[in-house]
């Protein structure tokens, strides 16, 4: 009689191959890059995975007005073929996998990355990598749309279509269901939003390829997922996300190939439960997410990118990028993870834990589907986000949800990690913007107008025939020397312009004590004032991350404030005038790319300019202290940063503010 352990061994035969190891890198500009870049591969990273700064993730030149303050802040900077050309000196591109976080504007770093592949010698059917190209996740979420939904998804469709028939190892897509975690998801919501957006983007695929490529298609669609600090439940999450993925492939796509329908999926944990106090605890929480995406064989990712400990503070130095890789080869080649089968196999827990996440999925999936799909349901999954979030902080703050170190266990020693002169963070050169700005105006100089206007032209005639492939066009143009933001210009002037929804004004109000005091509190201080309190929450240049602001937004309204919020990406000068205009008492900025030393003093200008200089300021964001004080100095009222998790504290501070600006003689408490 055979022993059990003969039926089903408890170790593999050979140990698995451990999965691509990136690091998430990219400042300043390309040859700061490309350097970072070699460094990391000599340290055994194995595949590359590139930041693009906010500019070029939204279709930006560097010389362009929005893009004061942002460019090579959380990216490098990519302007044309040339930038694109050293970015990648000296890395074999016919042997690389290089990872792209970029979205809108996805399909012209592609066209630069196959133009440059092209002059090493390289054939675009030989590359590998992925464009993340998720353009409906940033209409809730990350914020670095372009276009508008309906032409936004047509170029994607467009891009996998060209790829899966002309490069054919490519991942066009990445559905993104990462940054709807951050943004505030539950589980469920995460499953069922982002798998509804890969069927509005399979539909719209179906509709531009031949039925016999869409296999091949799905086959190609890849996920990059997050992965929080409640590992049992994120990896049975990533088990979820599988069933329902194979289910979809085989009963609406008809996909009989079992590989293509495998559930592919890269990750990076989660940078939402990163904190800016005591931040060395984030080393525990990476690696514990880590072990979601990488215990159970069946569910194990493909690629790692794991964030460093001092994102909360900035950008993370090599050193600190290191450490996150050494984490990623300790679990892969020091234990013994990836020695046997599926460890969760047979679990009554796992196995129960994932019929209830697929339960409330599909149930989450059908709503979705009734609103007539992904991209007309992006208001109601956009308010499902808002409120999410806000039942999230109101745990935090009623202390129900424990995060070690902000609001619970404060007690600390000063941390040496964070003792130096920058604060532990990378500090990018403030020159890189004059730098790239005077780079850019000499490439313009030195190419072929007459080519790169014949290329633009060709390329708005191919926008507006909806029967055509935009690949062509956009690959031509990137040969010819135009540039990101020519190409995204281009494209505005046939799609038109879009803002989308904010979900503050559908997210349900919060009810607890302290707030009913603040309302009283509000309404004191408006009798005194002859109206409403009213608050300006702006977000100055492309800064897409909303979260806190709506949250801030949401938090002033339910307090009986009178709320002006209209989104992200605002001029200096967009700001003041709605200040002015709408008579607000109080302005509160949000910005969290690191650009504040620049676009907070040109806000204030803006105020004086616009007559509205003696409104009081509040900022928050990533803000070193350094800065904090350099802000306060040239007239802000007040600073605010991640480890300031108190809503309520905050709204008594303006509350302050606006008594002590107008006179009052009894001041809301501090």
């Amino acid at each position: 009689m055979l022993h059990m352990s003969e039926i089903h061994p408890p170790r593999l035969p050979e140990p698995d191959r451990p999965w691509m190891m990136r690091t998430y890198a990219g400042h300043s500009d390309a040859k700061r890059s490309n350097e970072l870049y070699r460094g990391n591969l000599e340290k055994g990273q194995t595949g590359l995975s590139v930041a693009f700064d906010l500019p070029t993730q939204t279709g930006y030149d560097p010389d362009h007005e929005l893009a004061r303050g942002e460019v090579g802040k959380v990216g490098v900077s990519i302007a044309h073929v040339g930038d694109m050309r050293t970015l990648l000196a000296g890395i074999p591109l016919d042997h690389m996998n290089t990872s792209m976080t970029i979205n809108a504007t996805a399909a012209w770093l592609l066209a630069l990355y196959i133009v440059a592949a092209e002059e090493q010698g390289v054939p675009q059917d030989k590359l590998q990598g992925t464009t993340q190209n998720d353009i409906l996740k940033e209409y809730l979420s990350r914020g670095t749309y372009a276009f508008p939904p309906g032409p936004s998804l047509r170029l994607i469709a467009d891009t996998i279509a060209y790829t899966v028939e002309h490069v054919p190892r490519w991942n066009p897509i990445n559905i993104c269901s990462y940054h709807l975690q951050e943004a505030g998801a539950t589980p469920v919501q995460e499953i069922a939003y982002s798998m509804s957006n890969a069927i509005a983007v399979l539909d719209a695929v179906r509709e531009r390829v031949p039925p016999a490529l869409m296999s091949s298609v799905f086959g190609r669609i890849s996920f990059f997922v997050n992965a929080g600090v409640r590992f049992i439940e994120e990896h049975a999450k990533l088990r979820a996300m599988s069933q329902l993925w194979e289910e979809l492939g085989r009963e609406r796509y008809g996909v009989e190939d079992e590989k293509h329908r495998r559930f592919r999926y890269g990750v990076q944990v989660n940078s939402l439960g990163l904190t800016e106090a005591q931040p060395e605890n984030n080393v525990y929480r990476i690696a514990l997410e880590a072990l979601a995406v990488t215990l159970g064989r069946s569910a194990r990712a493909r690629a790692i990118q794991l964030p460093a400990w001092n994102e909360a503070l900035g950008l993370p130095r090599p050193w600190d990028q290191q450490w996150s890789l050494r984490l990623q080869q300790v679990l892969a080649y020091e234990t013994d993870l990836l020695e046997y089968p599926d460890v969760f196999e047979g679990s009554k827990v796992m196995e129960g834990l994932v019929a209830e996440l697929v339960d409330g999925s599909r149930a989450e999936m059908q709503r979705i589907a009734e609103l007539g799909g992904a991209v007309r349901a992006v208001g109601y999954m956009k308010a499902g986000l808002v409120e999410s979030h806000r039942e999230r902080w109101r745990r935090i703050e009623a202390r129900e949800l424990t995060i070690v170190g902000m609001n619970r266990f404060t007690t600390t020693e000063p941390s040496p990690l964070t003792a130096d002169a920058d604060g532990g963070i990378l500090v990018v050169d403030p020159e890189v913007e004059a730098e790239q700005r005077h780079a850019l105006a000499d490439w313009r100089s030195h190419r072929d107008q007459a080519a790169v206007a014949a290329a633009l032209n060709d390329l708005a005639r191919a926008a507006r025939d909806d029967a055509e492939n935009i690949m062509p066009a956009t690959i031509a143009a990137a040969r010819a020397g135009a540039t990101t933001g020519e190409w995204a210009q281009t494209l505005r002037d046939v799609f038109g312009e879009y803002r989308a929804p904010t979900g503050v004004g559908e997210a349900a109000a919060v009810s607890s004590e302290d707030v009913s005091d603040l309302r009283d509190e509000i309404d004191a201080i408006s009798e005194m004032l002859g109206r409403r309190l009213k608050f300006l929450v702006g977000k100055p240049g492309l800064d897409g991350h909303s979260n806190g602001a709506e949250q801030i937004a949401v938090r002033a309204r339910d307090a009986g404030m009178d709320v002006v919020y209209e989104g992200i990406r605002l001029t200096p000068a967009q700001i003041a005038n709605s200040a002015a205009q709408e008579g607000v008492h109080v302005v509160g900025l949000s910005i969290l790319s690191g650009s504040h030393a620049e676009l907070i003093p040109s806000v204030l200008a803006a105020l004086r300019e616009a007559g509205v200089g003696d409104v009081p300021v509040v900022v928050g964001g990533i803000i070193p202290e350094a800065d904090a004080a350099a802000l306060r100095e040239a007239g802000v009222a007040a600073v605010y940063t991640p480890k300031d998790w108190d809503l309520n504290r905050m709204m008594r501070d303006i509350i302050r503010l606006v008594a002590e600006r107008h006179g009052a003689s009894t001041a809301a408490p501090a």
